[in-house]
């Protein structure tokens, strides 16, 4: 049986008004990943709903948390649970959207700056650390001269769509490699199938 634990977050903005949008891709990435492990997500003090369990038996435990905050707003919680469950940065892995990554890829990485992520910003700042596991899950530019803090808000198109389950399965095939094979393992998986 493995010991550890990790804390696996999905960024995204509460509501339903939010829920299919592009901003939300860290938090659908979860709900695949908890429908697998037969999770439930239920509600907790730290201003987050969280699930827990494992994804493989006698895998490491995962706890899976969506801040109930805004996105911009994510830190607290995230300190918060770290707190809670008594976690360093260096067990936490932020699942969250990337306009950086074209749609239907993804990249994996350890520490770094929040590259105009909002959310990754109030993480490193409430955390005082940006040392953490990332899971870039790209949603790619707007198109035009469309502003894109609106493009992030907004639901992904209807081809997006069509694709978008096999990229939350990837995000979440991702989350369990990184848990039970590291973080490399699954860079060498992940990054050589997107490109």
């Amino acid at each position: 049986m493995d010991d550890r634990t990790l804390l696996v977050v999905g960024l995204g903005n509460p509501g339903p008004q939010y829920a299919g949008t592009r901003h939300n891709v860290g938090q659908m990435a979860l709900d695949v990943l908890a429908d697998r492990m037969r999770a439930s997500f239920r509600s907790h003090r730290a201003n987050a709903q969280v699930a827990e369990g494992r994804a493989v038996p006698g895998g490491p435990k995962l706890i899976l948390a969506k801040p109930s905050s805004f996105m911009n707003l994510s830190g607290g919680p995230v300190a918060n649970l770290l707190k809670y469950f008594s976690l360093d940065a260096s067990q936490l892995v932020v699942a969250h959207d990337e306009l950086d990554i074209p749609f239907d890829a993804m990249k994996l990485k350890q520490g770094g700056g929040h590259g105009g992520h909002n959310g990754i910003r109030d993480i490193i700042s409430s955390a005082g650390t940006g040392d953490f596991t990332r899971v870039r899950i790209g949603i790619g530019r707007p198109p035009g001269r469309q502003d894109a803090a609106d493009f992030v808000l907004k639901p992904f198109s209807s081809t997006e769509r069509q694709v978008l389950p096999n990229v939350l399965e990837d995000a979440a095939d991702a989350i369990e490699m990184i848990a039970s094979d590291g973080l490399i393992a699954a860079q060498l998986r992940f990054h050589t199938a997107a490109s």
